[in-house]
């Protein structure tokens, strides 16, 4: 059966579409349109499908929004969940190969041949052919490799280990978040408790001010004494600014971690501090709480698994491999006296060369147990130097925070002294004004103090890498989480941490 070959007009078509193709791989810019489209459809993600704040918030629900929107946490889930699917994807390939083919082919004339006698070299058969110029094909074929098992086998292995390492890296955001916002959330506290009084008594200093440089004009006052109230008020302006500027720095910061839009009015629920936590717990039964249970450490043990993962995939290369097929064909050449068949075929290879490879691999193994170990061991090294770090940290926190506790209570006094013994001279009304700036400052110390002594047994207990999330993070409502949270961490500072060792709380207890 006759069939025409390609016209040129196909041949115009087929070099059109490869220079067309051709200029689809030159350099393509995102347009200035492009580009602003795609940071509206960003902005909108950033502060997509979440819980509307109807009421203050507590640290609680700090916490929760903050681990449930923050995108540093979505990402590590993001990731965990990569890591899963990429397990799937090598479990799939231990399986044999199961394919099936189809297709057509043509030529533009008869294949075939004659033979010629080897010692005359004469001609001794006609020429045939047992092909026809167009016939269709099929096929299906089943091949299994040990090799490829076994290399499939490790790698499964190494993805299962990576998906471990991931949920330690989501732990690790999880508690590295908790910190920050609790470093953040007692500040921005202290911040929305003075800032009105502080806006009051700056209006009421800048005024002072005033009163005092006309009575200075005026010598009204001893101008030694006039100029020492001045400055006075000067200090006492340039110390509250500074402290203001401090505590509110970590509103922003709170309302970054909630994922709020920046311009979100924040308002916190200004409840009765808790008491700070006393420590009961040894510092050597904290270390070694921290040396089981930190994410790191326990991505480093993973890490490791993977690595020798490495070497078993590169020695398993080593060896002979031995391939098993089996196909089923058909071919609608008519001249085929059997049109369908299948066949069998046991294949057995090996690369000597490769073998030289081993000693070679035997080394690299050693080598790569001995940098594994070492990097864990300094990793544990610096852990236990973070934690008693973070316990004498938050040992002087709690001494500062006394120390504020008392400079507050002689500020009071002095204040209410001043207020008392108030008269209509100009000299009394700027000492209780300064009074009233050393008490804000007092005040605002010891809102400063008892925010880091908060942010110091937050970093304590980040030291230790107690977990203290439900399993679904992403599927609690920010109420419920809130609630997990605080049930988790009410009790663990209600026992100095002691509960976390007799609990186990942390992946280790999993």
């Amino acid at each position: 059966m006759h069939r025409p070959s390609l016209t040129p007009l196909a041949a115009v078509i087929a070099s059109a579409l490869l220079l067309s193709a051709c200029s689809a791989l030159q350099p393509q810019p995102v347009t200035a349109e492009q580009y602003k489209k795609q940071v509206v459809e960003d902005r909108k993600a950033m502060f997509a499908d979440q819980e509307p704040a109807n009421a203050p918030i507590t640290f609680y629900v700090a916490a929760a929004r903050a681990l449930k929107y923050n995108l540093d946490y979505r990402l590590k889930l993001m990731e965990t969940a990569l890591a899963a699917n990429l397990r799937d994807v090598s479990t799939n390939e231990l399986l044999p190969r199961l394919a099936v083919s189809a297709g057509y082919k043509g030529r533009s004339n008869d294949s075939g041949g004659t033979s010629i006698g080897i010692e005359d070299r004469q001609v001794s058969l006609r020429a045939s052919t047992s092909e026809e110029r167009y016939h269709t094909l099929g096929g299906l074929g089943l091949s299994w490799s040990v090799l490829d098992f076994g290399v499939a086998y490790f790698r499964t292995q190494q993805k299962s280990d990576q998906i471990l390492m991931a949920e330690e890296r989501r732990r690790r955001v999880a508690q590295n978040v908790l910190q920050d916002v609790r470093n953040a959330y007692w500040r921005a506290l202290g911040a929305q408790r003075l800032k009105p009084e502080v806006d009051q008594l700056l209006a009421r200093t800048q005024k002072a001010l005033q009163t005092a440089q006309e009575a200075d004009k005026r010598n009204l006052l001893p101008r030694q004494e006039s100029l020492a109230y001045q400055r006075a008020l000067i200090d006492s302006i340039s110390l509250l600014t500074v402290r203001r500027q401090d505590l509110e720095f970590a509103t922003a910061e709170l309302v970054a971690l909630m994922s709020f839009p920046s311009d979100t009015p924040l308002v916190l629920a200004d409840v009765e501090e808790p008491n700070l936590p006393e420590l009961k717990a040894d510092i050597n039964v904290l270390e070694r709480l921290a040396l089981e249970h930190r994410p790191e450490t326990m991505e480093e043990l993973y890490r490791k698994r993977v690595n020798e993962n490495d070497i078993k995939i590169a020695k398993a290369q080593l060896w002979p491999n031995v391939g098993l097929d089996w196909s089923a064909q058909y071919d609608s050449n008519k001249y085929l006296y059997n049109n369908t068949w299948s066949q069998v075929g046991v294949v057995v290879s090996l690369n000597l060369l490769k073998l030289l490879q081993y000693p070679a691999l035997n080394a690299t193994q050693d080598s790569q147990a001995k940098t594994d170990d070492a990097r864990r061991v300094a990793l544990s090294m610096a852990i236990l130097t973070q934690v008693r770090v973070a316990s004498l940290r938050y040992q002087l926190a709690r001494q500062d925070m006394a120390f504020a506790d008392d400079s507050l209570r002689v500020d009071t006094s002095l204040l209410d002294y001043a207020r008392a013994a108030r008269k209509t001279t100009i000299g009394s009304e700027l000492e209780v004004i300064r009074a009233e700036g050393r008490y804000l400052l007092s005040r605002y110390q010891r809102e400063a103090a008892y925010a880091n002594a908060q942010a110091a047994w937050g970093r304590l207990y980040n030291s230790v890498g107690l977990d203290v999330l439900p399993e679904t993070v992403e599927q609690a409502d920010v109420q419920s989480l809130a609630l997990s949270i605080e049930l988790v961490l009410t009790g663990q500072e209600q026992h100095g941490m002691n509960i976390g060792i007799e609990k186990g709380v942390g992946t280790g207890a999993k």
